[in-house]
């Protein structure tokens, strides 16, 4: 039984295989020859694996920066990490994470087929870190076995349909189109983000990210991949600097020179975020077709809600000024949480990136380079003080010196374990009831006023 939920866990944790399998199944609903079946599963297949290899390499770039950051200025606290917290509590709810996880993606397609929120969320190792979020929270708040399981499958599945809607209205701003959502767990900082661009866009009208006007000398910095190398080269130089040589030498670049590991480091960064776009496009070229046959005949009217770095081709310069933007919100906020003496969020690099660049991407669809920046910069201070909150409804979990790092799950995390903590099961099982009941009345008209 353990071999199986773990193969299970392998299986729907992958999100290339995933992926893959509906957009298998969408070309043969379409009823394509086999040679075009193929080509959309593989390429969708292959394209995906792209996208997980780039953020890889992003990985493993900007962990070194991380150390050398803590190293240099001398800080310690609780790292908000999704993989780290997971893999800590897998151990302990690991049958139940993936329990969860399977049936809350089946009652995510049914919550997409029968109420007006149609989207599947096809982001599979989120979907696996908010499974298990949930596993820790049910168990804590009480429930039974069977009741953990129920509770927790609802609860995911609602969170699938909700997180890629809040956000829609700014991925039709940005997209020009309604064919595909954004399936990651951090909606809520991304729609302030672009709620915010919005505010500053109406007292002045702000130029594009993208629309950047470099001196005719510095023309190059308008290819992405030159001007996120050389930008990322300055700050690991920086940091590096500033953690010193012994450090650098010593703990991380195995004797290699500081400087030369930064500016590799660096380079490696750049080389993530190219590969990165290059599998966004070759996924969307083969998904959002695929889905159609999907969204004609089992979900009609659904959308794909696809990873993070599907939205970064969209605005490249955004994507890294978001970074540094999120990045100084979360220095903020760990300055203000040293004054107050309350639990020190440490700036995590890896969401700070991914959520920032993302945050900083919708900010700029809405409010141009003041949007991103200064969207960014909320949600860096978001998912700096929602870990503060989150980590008292955790139980043992919520001691350990990591936590859960993206928007999304704070909110969720802290608006389940608040009930629990207050009013028990019972508060638990009537709050996924009301909301069940709220998602399927049918104000199609209002919904439509209101995004548009």
């Amino acid at each position: 039984m353990n071999g199986f939920l773990s193969t299970l866990v392998d299986i729907l944790s992958e999100p290339a295989i995933i992926v893959a399998f509906i957009a298998l199944v969408g070309l043969l609903l379409q009823r394509k020859n086999l040679g075009d079946t193929i080509k959309g599963t593989t390429k969708t297949f292959v394209g995906f694996l792209v996208i997980s290899a780039g953020a890889g390499i992003l990985g493993i770039a900007l962990e070194p920066f991380g150390a050398m950051f803590q190293e240099a200025f001398n800080v310690n606290g609780v790292v908000p990490n999704n993989e780290a917290i997971v893999g800590l509590a897998l151990t302990k709810y690991g049958t139940s994470t993936a329990l969860i996880m399977f049936f809350g993606m089946i009652a995510n397609v049914l919550i997409a087929r029968f109420t007006r929120f149609k989207y599947v969320f096809l982001t599979g190792h989120h979907t696996l870190y908010m499974a298990c979020m949930l596993a820790v929270i049910m168990a804590v708040a009480g429930f039974d076995t069977v009741g953990l399981i129920i509770a927790g499958s609802v609860a995911l599945g609602i969170i699938m349909a909700l997180s890629p809607a809040i956000l829609q209205p700014f991925m039709r701003q940005l997209t020009g189109h309604d064919n595909v959502a954004l399936g990651h767990f951090s909606a809520v900082g991304y729609a302030i983000s672009g709620l915010v661009g919005k505010a500053v866009n109406r007292k002045k009208k702000s130029v594009s990210t993208e629309e950047i006007n470099f001196p005719q000398g510095l023309g190059f910095l308008r290819d992405s991949t030159v001007s996120i190398a050389l930008t990322m080269a300055v700050i690991y130089i920086i940091v590096a600097l500033s953690a010193g040589q012994a450090f650098v030498e010593g703990t991380l670049s195995e004797g290699t020179n500081y400087l030369v590991f930064s500016l590799t480091q660096a380079g490696n960064f750049a080389a993530g975020v190219f590969i990165i776009l290059a599998g966004v496009r070759l996924v969307l070229a083969e998904i959002v077709p695929a889905f159609q046959g999907i969204s004609n005949k089992l979900v009609p009217n659904s959308k794909p809600a696809l990873d993070v770095p599907i939205i970064f081709t969209y605005a490249p310069n955004a994507v890294i000024i978001g970074f540094f933007s999120s990045f100084i919100g979360g220095i903020v906020s760990m300055a203000v949480m040293a004054f107050s003496g309350s639990i020190i969020i440490l700036p995590g690099v890896v969401p700070h990136f991914f959520t920032g660049a993302a945050a900083g991407v919708f900010g700029n669809a809405s409010g141009g380079i003041r949007g991103s920046v200064l969207g960014a910069f909320v949600n860096g201070i978001i998912i700096s003080f929602l870990p503060v909150f989150l980590m008292p409804v955790l139980g043992d979990l919520g001691f350990a010196n990591s936590t859960f790092s993206d928007a999304d799950f704070g909110v969720a995390g802290i608006f389940f374990g608040s009930l629990a903590n207050h009013f028990g099961t019972i508060a638990i099982t009537v709050s996924l009831i009301v909301i069940l009941v709220l998602m399927a009345i049918p104000f199609k008209k209002k919904e439509e006023q209101v995004e548009s």
